[in-house]
């Protein structure tokens, strides 16, 4: 009786053990095979291919992860090797002879080599080509692909800026035989494939297994884009643990409240993230430089800052931020003083004010910075109007293109993009040859404190003229799970870079 007592215990102890084991086991692989990741947008994009359209979230989803360029930006903000591994520049600055890699495939199996990317820029620069960024490319005279491992770019004239705009989304390398269906079904060079998309919920990657950087091969098997717009379901989701992360979080009234979640790290990071409110240079009556000078000075920045965004943002007198090499403070060219922005309204011809209307697009940036300055502008006699203009399609259409507007807000997330307001056409229509002039020096030299001297030139120029009124630079307010590893905490290009990002142990 008492052996068969022992030998039940022995096997219920055993059973126990094994039990646990198995529990451990279990737990083990459960967290080993953490590999995935859901990382949430408020914005969806309208296609999946930045060398066809503009909007900042194509490449959110697609640039680095699917799209690979020549060359490529760190998140420092420095250009280094992509699908080229090196270059040489002339000493006239006209000629770049880059040394592509060797054995990297497209995701459909087409091989990468010098006539690919020499088609690849040929699209883009080309007379049909609606790449958002062809200007990058109008210097270029020549390309050719001597062998299948050179690409010589040959210039019409030095282009100091080029080997960083060879960095952007919008030069991304793309397939001869993907190429115009990259905006549904994108192929790339990159450690991710895209594996579907389902409209208005999310985008799905996997881990592109044979990708040819075996040591910056990406860790994570699959990755998803969630599109949710609304911040309070932004932070639901957080918590639920049905996202993994939000790198660009859009509400930060609710930042301190998930700071008292210990599951989720909260982390401030810095972007390129202008919030400008545009004029219409050419309609009255933004056409007066005084006028434009008189509503800079109706806006109390710090009102607007704390405001619509919490107090998170840093107020700009110009279109650049203080990441940007040779800034300037200049907010205070024209500072806060509503009796020195009626006086000049008046000496304008506008005494008793005006009204107009401004175009703003749902995002809560824009939506809370146009009811502030709709406040502000009221103390000088001036009555705004807000639309609400759907973005970005209708945003695009209406302003972007159209230019039926009289003034609109939105956030300029390009990087070093000053140079916008020399573009004609673009959506300010603004006109100054003087800053046209610098910008032509800034990209005729390669002497980057010669650069950073004109740049400053440059911003001065646009806080005097005031094409926009300068509010301020939003920051990166990531939040995501503080077992994820690997997300860039700032942003010196719009982009979600997945391919160093995996789950602590």
């Amino acid at each position: 009786m008492t052996k068969a007592i022992i030998s039940a215990s022995r096997v219920w102890v055993r059973n126990v053990l094994l039990g646990l084991t198995l529990a451990v086991s279990s737990a083990g692989a459960a967290e080993a095979a953490k590999t995935s990741l859901v990382l949430g947008m408020t914005i969806e994009p309208a296609g999946l291919d930045p060398t066809v359209a503009a909007p900042v979230a194509i490449g959110q989803v697609t640039w680095q992860n699917i799209f690979e360029g020549l060359v490529t930006i760190d998140r420092d903000g420095k250009i280094q090797p992509q699908l080229a591994e090196s270059w040489e520049i002339s000493e006239d600055g006209l000629t770049y002879t880059f040394k592509l890699r060797s054995g990297v495939t497209f995701h459909d199996g087409e091989i990468f080599d010098a006539s690919v990317a020499k088609a690849s820029i040929d699209r883009a620069r080309g007379e049909d080509s609606v790449n958002p960024q062809k200007r990058y490319f109008a210097t270029i005279e020549t390309v050719e692909a001597p062998d299948a491992a050179t690409l010589v770019l040959t210039l019409k004239e030095p282009t100091g800026s080029l080997l960083y705009w060879l960095g952007w989304p919008s030069s991304s390398i793309v397939g001869t035989a993907s190429a115009d269906d990259n905006r549904t079904t994108p192929v790339g060079t990159g450690p991710f494939r895209f594996k579907s998309w389902t409209k208005g919920d999310k985008v799905e990657l996997v881990r592109n297994d044979d990708y040819w950087d075996k040591e910056k091969a990406a860790r994570l098997e699959t990755a998803s884009f969630r599109f949710i717009a609304d911040p309070q379901a932004q932070s639901a989701a957080l918590k639920s643990g049905d996202v993994d992360a939000f790198p660009e979080f859009a509400a930060p009234e609710l930042i301190e409240d998930l700071r008292t979640d210990e599951k989720l790290a909260v982390v401030i990071g810095h972007t390129e993230l202008k919030v400008v409110a545009g004029m219409n240079n050419t309609r009255k009556p933004f056409d007066d430089k005084r006028v434009r000078q008189a509503l800079m000075m109706a806006v109390d920045r710090a009102t607007v800052v704390d405001g619509a965004w919490s107090g998170f943002g840093t107020p700009i007198g110009s279109h650049y931020t203080p990441n940007d090499p040779g800034y300037i403070d200049l907010t205070g060219v024209h500072p806060y003083d509503v009796e020195k922005a009626k006086a000049l309204l008046a000496e304008a011809g506008y005494p008793n004010g005006f009204t107009f209307t401004i175009k703003a697009p749902q995002m809560q940036y824009a939506q809370r910075s146009s009811q502030i300055l709709q406040a502000l502008f009221a103390e000088i006699g001036v009555t705004m109007n807000i639309e609400t203009t759907e973005f970005p399609a209708k945003w695009v259409a209406d302003v972007f293109r159209g230019g039926d507007y009289d003034m609109t807000i939105v956030a300029h997330a390009e990087p070093m993009d000053i140079d916008i307001y020399a573009r004609d056409p673009y959506y300010f229509n603004y006109s100054n040859p003087a800053f046209n002039e610098v910008l032509k020096k800034v990209e005729a030299t390669a002497d980057a404190d010669e650069q950073a001297r004109l740049y400053g030139e440059a911003q001065t120029i646009l806080a005097d003229d005031v094409p926009a009124l300068y509010l301020f630079v939003m920051p990166k307010l990531g939040v995501w799970n503080a077992k994820v590893k690997g997300l860039w905490e700032n942003e010196p290009i719009p982009s979600n870079v997945l391919n160093e990002v995996h789950w602590e142990e």
